[in-house]
């Protein structure tokens, strides 16, 4: 079935509709100790976000590029898309929308979309399920947060990815940074942006693949025809899932050049010799070719190794989007919608709101007290009363101490003849309170499990 976007009286025909995401399957199986190492490495990170992105993006990129760990990366996504910072900068802000009723107008687009997301996924095969109603809300809430935007489909898949991996308030901060932040206009009315963008990315193209640019040129197949859904939905709904969430990674930290890159990838790989031409001598049939792209050129490995390896960089788009802005303006005129400067990547965002330390804090739901915290530590008010229960605790041990003595010394004064004291049994309290200085555990402060930090998949 056919799959159009809708912002407001823009509609564009794109693809036949995306793969049936079931539950995802990692192609490449890493072994568990390598995954548990960089899991530490990721806490790591997340603990000492601000210095670790300050002093070693670098070491960032190149962990990103690696991918992050299942179990962490909705956590590390809201980290890198500033998502977090803008959650605790705005507490309250998504209960406020989620309680407000809607726009009747985006309410009932948005009902009907429900269901074409991901719809052979557990999280949202079920009608009025958890996922779909999760969905309404964060897709509701961002309609009030941007009424002059309102709603596009185009937000349904991004909001859905995120929903697998966090909760509806975290997705909803994710959603707003993507919208804002990564693809600024995208899906405002006219839909201008993400045309710009494709006149851009045939620009690229040319540098790319001389071959692929000529034959879509001959054939007069605008950029629009096939680029947008794959921008748009950030490859959400044109990938397989294992590439889906590499891309995401990657596109997260480095921003939309990994969009263009794997648009890039792609094209050059369907079209990229005269020897692949020879399977499509017409615009029906290039345009069936790029609507269903070779599963081998979309495989994780070999995608993320062509992606890496693609010199497109932040500076060849913003140059090439001067270009392209200069002849829109000559051809069309000014822009009707002026969004807001792209930011590429985590670095940008962070450099341009710097956050306070406060709020790149986790807030973990559940805490458990440690009895070997380091002196080092600084303690919290909880910490300094549990200090002061221990004091008293040792006191009344060391009163209770020298009774017993005083009365054993009572006792052999009255006997002529010595009698042996039995040693005092210790207490259940002295015994685990040795066991714990032996032991070679290590304190923490962080929380075993938290609401914040599910993951759905």
């Amino acid at each position: 079935e056919g799959f159009r976007f809708e912002s407001r009286s823009t509609k564009v025909p794109l693809s036949k509709g995306p793969p049936p995401h079931t539950a995802p399957r990692a192609t490449e199986d890493i072994p568990l100790e390598v995954l548990r190492q960089r899991e530490a490495k990721w806490l790591e990170m997340l603990n000492s976000w601000d210095r670790w992105m300050a002093k070693k993006h670098k070491k960032v990129k190149f962990r990103c590029q690696k991918g992050i760990p299942p179990s962490l990366r909705g956590r590390a996504w809201l980290y890198l898309c500033g998502g977090k910072v803008k959650k605790e900068q705005n507490q309250g802000r998504f209960q406020d929308l989620d309680q407000q009723f809607g726009d009747p107008h985006w309410v009932d687009v948005i009902e009907k979309d429900l269901h074409r997301q991901f719809p052979f996924h557990e999280m949202f095969m079920a009608r009025g399920g958890h996922g779909q109603q999760d969905l309404f809300r964060v897709l509701k809430a961002y309609t009030l947060h941007r009424p002059e935007e309102g709603y596009c489909q185009a937000q349904a898949p991004i909001a859905a990815v995120l929903l697998m991996h966090m909760p509806a308030e975290d997705a909803f901060w994710g959603l707003v940074q993507i919208c804002e932040k990564y693809l600024p206009g995208y899906y405002s009315a006219g839909l201008e942006a993400i045309q710009l963008d494709g006149e851009i990315l045939f620009a690229l193209l040319r540098r790319v693949s001389p071959v692929a640019h000529r034959h879509l040129k001959k054939h007069k197949i605008d950029p629009i025809l096939y680029m947008t859904e794959w921008f748009m939905c950030a490859f959400s709904r044109t990938l397989p899932w294992a590439s889906v969430l590499r891309v995401w990674d990657m596109f997260f930290c480095e921003g939309v050049k990994i969009i263009f890159r794997v648009g890039l990838v792609l094209l050059k790989c369907m079209l990229g010799s005269h020897e692949k031409l020879k399977a499509c001598q017409g615009q029906y049939e290039t345009m069936e070719l790029l609507r269903a792209v070779e599963p081998r050129y979309m495989q994780e490995s070999f995608l993320v190794q062509q992606v890496l390896e693609l010199p497109v960089s932040e500076r060849d788009i913003e140059k090439e989007h001067s270009v392209q802005l200069r002849r829109w303006k000559e051809n069309h005129g000014k822009l009707d919608c002026t969004s807001p400067p792209r930011m590429h990547g985590a670095r940008a965002i962070l450099v341009a709101e710097p956050p306070k330390r406060q709020d790149l804090r986790q807030n973990p739901t559940i805490i458990v007290d440690s009895p070997l915290a380091t002196k080092s530590e600084t303690p919290t008010t909880e910490d300094e009363e549990d200090v002061q229960k221990k004091k008293t605790t040792e006191d009344k041990q060391k009163k209770q101490k020298k009774k017993t003595k005083s009365g054993e010394e009572a006792s052999k004064k009255d006997f002529l003849a010595p009698v042996e004291v039995p040693e005092q049994i210790p207490s259940q309290e002295q015994m685990d309170g040795s066991l714990l200085k032996n032991s070679t555990l290590h304190s923490s402060t962080q929380s075993l499990s938290s609401a914040e930090h599910d993951t759905y998949l």
